[in-house]
């Protein structure tokens, strides 16, 4: 999967004529259908997306060989994919959310952590879901530049400076 980034996502149809509701993932987000044919996750289907008009919760899109609000439907909870090569590169200081799966989390110290296990963003800013070396559950890590001072994908980790209790078995 580091070949594809993901984009968007299918959340359902809107009208009748065949046209999809869906939800961007880009920093500009009506930019999702700039990057080519969009693949949902295995490849197997390709879609030339358009975009149609702003809806609340993303846009309403025309995807190639969806003809009807069934098959709009049917594709509700796809993700749409672009190869990386057709995105933007980023500065040194972003990064594409798939990079940071499964990266070791280590403090300061060089302690263990755990492992980054998704990605999320509920409007405020970045949050890395970890989950933590010997607990049970993850621990939610606000991605900023204070706690999270380096992020170094050739060695595959990131150094984080929690605050205090954090990781504690209490607070996970």
């Amino acid at each position: 999967m580091k070949d594809r980034i993901c984009v968007g996502a299918v959340t359902g149809s809107y009208g009748v004529r065949g046209e999809a509701r869906v939800k961007s993932f880009c920093a500009e987000p009506s930019a999702m259908g700039d990057y080519g044919p969009l693949a949902d996750e295995d490849g197997t289907a390709t879609y030339t997306l358009t975009i149609v008009r702003p809806v609340k919760g993303g846009f309403a899109v025309r995807l190639s060989g969806v003809k009807s609000k069934e098959a709009a439907d049917a594709l509700k909870g796809t993700r749409l994919y672009a190869p990386r090569d057709a995105l933007p590169a980023l500065p040194d200081d972003e990064f594409y959310h798939a990079d940071l799966m499964g990266l070791a989390v280590v403090d300061t110290g060089g302690e263990d952590l755990g492992r980054v296990h998704a990605v999320h963003n509920h409007g405020a800013s970045d949050l890395l879901e970890v989950r933590a070396k010997g607990k049970k559950g993850t621990v939610l890590v606000p991605f900023t530049q204070e706690i999270v001072p380096t992020v170094d994908l050739a060695s595959g980790r990131i150094i984080v400076d929690p605050p205090e209790g954090l990781f504690d078995d209490d607070a996970s």
